[in-house]
């Protein structure tokens, strides 16, 4: 792969997979977002709970974290807009029957104790 799944021009070993893996931690809201965004690329469910603010992980069910996961192919990330806490974003993809779907999200983040955390989102703006 040329480019990582979060669309920036890094491979992915070099760009995600470290936050992914907890070798490094995002830096930003919007860091955090493209590499959750990866982690739904590449089925990665424990960091996409783990990155989820703890108020909010009981709203979250891993399995069906990894269904919707594995169901969908990936295609693209288009990054709309950010804040510090804030990041408006389209991701597309192709649903389990191969119907182009665009998921359109602005997202609310929060930093406890120098990590990040996806707090929620408003959908389909």
């Amino acid at each position: 792969m040329s480019n990582c799944y979060c669309g920036n021009s890094l491979p992915f070993d070099s760009c995600c997979k470290p936050y992914i893996k907890g070798i490094k931690k995002a830096p930003t809201a919007e860091t955090l977002m493209r590499s959750r965004y990866s982690a739904f690329a590449t089925a990665a469910t424990d960091y996409l709970i783990n990155t989820t603010h703890i108020s909010k992980r009981r709203l979250h069910n891993k399995k069906d974290i990894l269904t919707w996961s594995k169901a969908n192919t990936w295609i693209k990330l288009e990054v709309l807009n950010t804040t510090e806490t804030t990041v408006t974003f389209k991701a597309y993809y192709l649903d389990e029957i191969l119907n182009a779907q665009i998921h359109f999200e602005h997202s609310t983040f929060k930093i406890e104790n120098g990590n990040w955390f996806y707090v929620d989102g408003e959908y389909n703006l």
